[in-house]
């Protein structure tokens, strides 16, 4: 009988020790504020950046407006449709300008969906499409292309969500 407790026994004083030193040696507890727009920011009291980045917003307030629709770019290899691509994109433009925006939506569109097209047929698409140069020549030129057709008050695009479906051959 000793000999089935003595496992038992044993379990249970190792388990009382691990809790005893997970308590005795896990770290303080990090304060963290929530502001009413639900992002969350580490207490940095001495850490410059973060009075950097206030005073940026403050000097420039920007609205982003989520285009309806997804765009969907077939990637061509030798003439076959070798992957689809589909991207959902936003604009950062200044407060106001949503609703001249969505009036101009259509051409807006027509024109993305332009530079989309030469980027997939310049190879865009293939490979490490994500790559850091590759996506910031993407948004570059589609950022380019929102401030010729809606003006100035575009300050970037940005690409919220890019996937690749490959097609079976």
């Amino acid at each position: 009988m000793l000999k089935k407790l003595l496992p038992i026994l044993l379990a249970v004083i190792g388990l009382g020790a691990g809790v005893g030193g997970g308590m005795a040696l896990r770290p303080a507890p990090e304060i963290v504020s929530i502001d009413p727009c639900g992002d969350v920011e580490m207490d940095m009291a001495h850490d410059d950046t973060v009075q950097a980045t206030e005073d940026a917003s403050e000097t420039q307030d920007f609205e982003y407006v989520k285009l309806n629709n997804q765009f969907v770019v077939p990637d061509l290899e030798d003439g076959r449709v070798a992957a689809m691509v589909v991207l959902s994109l936003s604009l950062e433009a200044t407060i106001g300008t949503r609703e001249a925006i969505y009036a101009r939506e259509p051409k807006l569109r027509d024109a993305f969906l332009q530079v989309l097209f030469d980027h997939a047929n310049t190879g865009g698409f293939r490979g490490a499409f994500t790559d850091s140069a590759t996506m910031t020549n993407l948004r570059n030129a589609l950022t380019e292309v929102a401030q010729k057709t809606i003006g100035k008050d575009i300050n970037d695009v940005l690409v919220i969500d890019i996937v690749r479906q490959d097609t079976q051959n």
